[in-house]
Formats: C-alpha cells, structure tokens, sequence
C-alpha cells in the first residue's frame, strides 16, 4: 500500500505537468514511475487507484466544483463565437445565427467553445476520460448497433478530445437547468434533473468500479435495458415523489424504440430523395438540402475520396461498401453549432434500386477543448472524431471513417440517421425530465468509465451527494450566465454587429456548396 501511495503522488505530479503540455517534464516522471511513454496511467493495484481518487480529491475538493464567477478578463460571447466562425462557411454563418437565437437553450447548443472557455478558468480535477466535449441532453440518444439492435448513448462528437471528467457532467447538468426552464418548468424541476443526471453519473460509476475491464467495455444501454436502468438509478421510491406518472415510462420507451426502428435508411432516403427521369437523386429543398451538379471532373475528385474513405474501414466493412456506387451528392445542413460547417450527403447504390443507403460526410475541425486541455493526437480531425466516439460509445457506427480533401479540410463520414432518435426538449415535461436526466447521466459515466478509471472516478465523487449537489449549484449559476450571454448575442444580431438569417430560397447554401466543392476552386486552395 506504501508503495502504491509514493507511486500515486509521484504519478499525480506527472499527470499536472501533462495537463500543463510540459512534455519533457511529463516523460520523465513517467520514467521515474514506470509508466509507459504514452499518457497512460501506471498499472496500480485497485486499492492505489482509490488513493489516486482520494489524492484527486484533496487537490480539488468537491466543493470547489460548485463554483461559478465570470472573470474580470472574460472574453464576451459574440467575440468568441465570431472568432470561430472565421474559418466555416461565410455564406451560412447567418443561418447559425438564426438556429442559435431561436432560445437561451439553443444558443448553449451551439455555444460549446463558450463553456469550454469558463471551464478552463475554474478549479478542475487530475482525472480525465474521453470528453464527449458537447454532453448537453440533445446529444443522447437511440441509434442502431452493429448487430442492428437499437441502442442508447451519447451520439455526438465533434469536440472529443481527453480532459477533466467534470467538464462533460457540468455541460449536462445546466442542460437540464436550460431546458426545464425554456420549458416554462418550475426552478425545482430544472434542479432535480441535473441533479438526478450527476446522482445517476456517480452510482453508476460506483458500480462500473467494481466490475471487470472487459465487463466495462461490453457494456451498453439497450431497450430491454432502458426502463429498468431508469428504475434502478431512481431506487424505485424517488420517481413517486416526483411524480405520478411512473407507469407511463414504459410505454414512452416503447414508443420512442419504435420511432427509432422506422428511421433506418430507407425512410431517409423516402424523405431526401426522389425519381427524376428514372434516376434517383437528392430533393431540392433549400436551404437545408441543396443537391450538387456532379460533373465529370467533381465525379473524379469525389471517387478518389471515397477511395480515400474506405481505406479508413475495417476490412470487412471496406469489402462490403466496394459494392456500392456513388449515384448522387448533396449539401445538408444540419444541428445548430455545427452550421457553417460542411455537410454532404453522397447516396449509394448497391446491386439495384432497391439497394440504396445515404452516408453523411461532415467537416471535422480541431475541438473547442485543445486549447483548453491539451492538443488531439491527430493531425486529421476526423480521424479525432471517430477514434473519440470509437472509444467512448459500447456499439458505433459500422461505417464510421475519415477522409481529408485535396484542399486539406478534414471531414468524417457515417450512416445518415441509421435508427437516430432522441427526445425533442420541448416536450419533456418535469417527469419525463427527471427520468432523462437519470438515463443521460448513467450513460455519461459508462462512457466515461470505457476510456477513464472508473475507480479513481469513483473514489474522487465518494458516496455521499456533496458531487451531486455541488455540480447542481455549479449547473443553476452557469445557466444564468448562459441567459446573460444569449441576451447579448441576441442584442447583437438587434443591433446589426453580426447577422441572422435562414434565405427561405436557400440561394445562400447554394452558391457556398458549389463553390467549395468546384474542383478548381478546390485544388486552387491547396497551392
């Protein structure tokens, strides 16, 4: 045990330098200790993983978690935002604007480099994981596993990158605050929920401590799992005093996997696409869809990526999609921080008409956290994105990859809406908030404890609610500052600084898709 402790403080001190991109510093204590020269942790006993917990624990106490306070040197929102959006799509900047004004809760969508730049002001823990970067309650929900069975998960990361565990919980823990009060719900509903997501992150990471590695990687929230997980993080008795409406649970899950299930590729395809003179082809429905004109030289450049992409596959996978065929491209805007960003959807086509599917190629850029935590391990941002959600969810994507083009954006690829669902906040009333908030936290933490030390984890939150609580008072501060931030951004667009449109035409879209996709326009970029 003495052992352990001298190799866990020593090891603490490396894991500080790491943070802090001391690099020389960082590998030599993890020559000292005998840690292995990537950012791995030294192989301790269970017993010096908990003292790690603890040591975690003593240099930021749980307490400090709860604090919230601008700094006197905080940049405002709209300078931070503008800043980002220098390098997406000028032509569609607007429509960001438009998407991210329409509520407080919308603009905390899109704000994600806001929070991460409060967060890294703020006392922050030694233990890290995979951060999800973007854990708000809209980026949970039901898809399909590979073996198609419908699971639930966290389903977005565009910003993963390794940090502080805490800064995903806080992320969404004020969701809920956010959304219970877009929602006109009382003050205490919004604090019960995020209160129930942090008390639902910790039981399960108490559980997932004690099982096996092998155990925490297999493990995943299915539908015969939903209702029963819920039930269990609520210990049966805290869902009556909340409400009455408990046994309508089962039947929302019911109906929320059966919703999912009609959304597999052919009702995508039904609903994007159309026959025109015998040819299937992407609909015109500007500006959220627009279709590209696939010329012969575009046609070739397009090949080559898709070549480019299958090499990114598993070589099942890359033998399977070799059968299809690209039959037609389009540009697809999509969510609410991610506009401004390229979207294609490139349909295929297998061994008939009837043999169709749509895969979704979105620009990847670096994560609103690097510079707040520590640069991505990877030159290619889409490569970031699908080792992160590779690593953080228990059944991904078949055909997730990456593909860099001739102009150097990075992008990713993925099923389009492959049996995608999740709840809209709008229609979550205090009840079903609570039981979300439930279910969204325990998930956080199975993914958490797949890439993170569940033990260490574990030990640092301990078993009393100081960690719900303190997150709870951290998550009803932040959301008033979200509030204060959204009434300047939406001052902003009032007073001309920045604008705010959605051209009902889509001409806008139009005329950004077809340039950034014109081969010459493309191969000009990269001299």
């Amino acid at each position: 045990m003495n052992a352990d402790k001298t190799a866990i403080s020593t090891s603490a001190t490396a894991v500080r330098r790491v943070v802090k991109n001391d690099s020389a510093a960082g590998a030599a204590d993890r020559e000292r200790v005998g840690m292995p020269a990537s950012d791995e942790s030294p192989h301790l006993t269970v017993a010096g993983r908990e003292e790690l917990g603890h040591l975690a624990r003593a240099g930021t106490p749980v307490q400090e978690l709860a604090r919230w306070s601008p700094a006197a040197d905080r940049v405002g929102p709209v300078e931070l935002l503008t800043g980002q959006e220098t390098s997406r799509v000028q032509e569609l900047v607007p429509v960001r604007h438009a998407r991210m004004a329409t509520s407080a809760f919308a603009f905390y969508r899109g704000g994600a480099l806001v929070m991460a730049a409060d967060l890294a002001r703020l006392p922050r823990t030694s233990l890290h994981v995979q951060l999800c970067g973007d854990a708000h309650l809209s980026n949970f929900g039901l898809f399909a596993g590979p073996d198609r069975s419908v699971v639930f998960d966290v389903n977005d990361f565009d910003e993963t990158n390794p940090g502080p565990f805490e800064w995903d919980v806080k992320r969404l823990a004020t969701s809920f605050i956010l959304a219970a009060r877009d929602n006109q719900q009382p003050a205490k509903a919004g604090r019960a929920a995020a209160q129930a997501a942090c008390e639902a992150y910790r039981v399960t990471m108490a559980h997932l401590a004690g099982r096996g590695d092998l155990d925490i990687w297999y493990s995943r929230v299915d539908v015969s799992g939903l209702e029963a997980t819920v039930k269990t993080l609520a210990g049966g008795k805290k869902i009556k005093h909340v409400t009455k409406e408990g046994r309508a649970a089962k039947a929302r899950v019911t109906k929320a996997v059966a919703k999912a299930r009609t959304r597999d590729a052919w009702s995508v395809i039904a609903k994007i696409t159309e026959v025109v003179d015998g040819r299937r082809q992407f609909r015109a429905d500007p500006p959220l869809l627009v279709r590209l004109d696939v010329n012969s030289d575009l046609y070739a450049v397009v090949g080559e990526l898709y070549e480019d992409y299958l090499a990114t596959l598993q070589d099942d996978r890359h033998h399977l999609l070799k059968r299809y065929q690209i039959v037609d491209v389009g540009h697809k805007v999509v969510g609410v921080g991610s506009v401004g960003l390229l979207a294609f959807v490139v349909l295929l086509r297998g061994r008939d008409d009837e043999d169709l599917m749509v895969l979704q190629v979105k620009q990847a850029q670096p994560s609103v956290l690097e510079a707040f935590t520590q640069p991505s391990a990877f030159a290619r941002h889409g490569q970031r994105v699908v080792a992160g959600q590779r690593l953080t969810q228990a059944a991904s994507d078949s055909f997730l990859g990456w593909i860099d083009d001739p102009a150097g954006r990075s992008f990713y690829v993925r099923q389009l809406r492959d049996m995608k669902w999740s709840p809209d906040p709008d229609s979550l009333n205090a009840d079903a908030l609570y039981r979300y908030a439930l279910l969204c936290g325990g998930t956080l933490a199975h993914a958490h404890a797949r890439s993170g030390d569940a033990v260490a984890i574990s030990a640092y939150l301990g078993t009393s609610r100081s960690f719900d609580k303190a997150l709870t008072a951290f998550a009803a501060s932040y959301a008033d500052q979200v509030e204060r931030d959204y009434a300047a951004f939406t001052a902003a667009i009032a007073d001309g600084q920045i604008t705010a449109q959605e051209d009902a035409a889509g001409r806008d879209g139009l005329r950004a898709a077809r340039r950034v996709t014109d081969p010459a326009t493309t191969h000009a970029e990269t001299r």
